[in-house]
């Protein structure tokens, strides 16, 4: 008995094993199949895919994750005058984040008082989480990584299927769905995608644990939006939250923060799928010929808007 026991878990494990492969691969060939772009880089020298407009098909993806009942969740921190974005960035990702797909947002913020009330759709929820409100950018980065390694050690590993962490300061204006779901993605900055790599900001200070040396490097990677599968996440920010820890017993701040540290992170531990600057566009930029569609941009906030309570509350 319990011989046969063992023989039918291994069989189990091989099949549900089996099944991950060919959907994987089938969402590969799908973005293979399916790309009519000839002006962009497409796919990376490690072969993992970059998503641009006319590189997937939206119903053959969606036929084969949605037959999978998987849950995304989304991880926002809007502390201090931040949390005036969470209207737009809210409402705008109703209209074009992940539809069709379970969705459960985390809001992190020191005023949860001031979360908006935003009408979600069937199987969407929300949760609101305090944090500890803070001055000092790398203060609330230690707070960011912290947080996400917390929550996705106490609830997301045995909830949810996939995540993504985004800026708050964004807001979604085209399609944003399962073609950017893989085991690690991260997204190409808008502001470095066409420039060598000598020329990314990357931090240089042998000294910081975000260092990259000169002559090193893939792409240059913005901060704003990281995600994949949940394990795949965990062992992100537990490692850059380690480094980000080193750096600060040292008295050093890496040049962009958690961005230097993420950039270091995707050199050594290569992302599976990476995200064009569609994915992470800037308000204030032109858009440019590689760009067919802007389906998310950074906003720029109008001050005379702001509650004041907010403004006086700066990061």
């Amino acid at each position: 008995s319990y011989i046969l026991n063992y023989v039918c878990l291994c069989v189990y494990v091989c099949v549900c094993m089996c099944v991950y492969m060919y959907l994987h691969m089938c969402v590969c060939v799908c973005v293979c199949v399916c790309n009519r772009r000839k002006d962009v880089i497409t796919v990376t020298p490690w072969l993992a895919p970059v998503v641009w407009e006319e590189t997937f098909d939206t119903t053959l993806i969606d036929a084969i994750y949605k037959m999978q009942n998987i849950t995304v969740a989304t991880t926002v921190f809007a502390p201090g005058k931040y949390v005036w974005f969470l209207k737009d960035f809210l409402e705008s990702a109703e209209r074009h984040y992940m539809q069709g797909y379970h969705v459960h947002y985390y809001i992190f913020t020191d005023q949860p008082e001031a979360v908006p009330m935003v009408t979600l759709g069937a199987n969407r929820s929300l949760t609101t989480l305090k944090i500890p409100s803070s001055n000092r950018w790398q203060e609330i980065t230690l707070h960011r990584m912290e947080k996400l390694q917390k929550l996705i050690k106490t609830q997301l590993t045995n909830e949810v299927d996939y995540m993504f962490s985004l800026n708050v300061d964004t807001k979604f204006s085209g399609h944003w769905g399962a073609e950017t779901l893989g085991d690690i993605v991260a997204v190409i900055h808008p502001g470095y995608y066409s420039r060598p790599y000598d020329e990314f900001p990357y931090e240089r200070r042998p000294e910081s644990q975000a260092y990259i040396p000169q002559g090193m490097g893939d792409y240059y990677y913005g901060g704003a939006v990281f995600g994949g599968r949940v394990e795949e996440v965990h062992r992100l920010v537990k490692t850059c939250l380690m480094q980000l820890d080193l750096d600060k017993a040292n008295s050093i701040e890496a040049m962009w923060h958690e961005e230097s540290h993420l950039n270091k992170y995707f050199l050594y531990n290569k992302p599976t799928k990476i995200l064009s600057p569609e994915y992470q566009w800037q308000e204030f930029k032109f858009k440019i010929n590689d760009i067919k569609i802007i389906r998310v941009s950074q906003v720029t906030p109008n001050l005379t808007e702001m509650n004041p309570d907010f403004l006086s509350n700066s990061m």
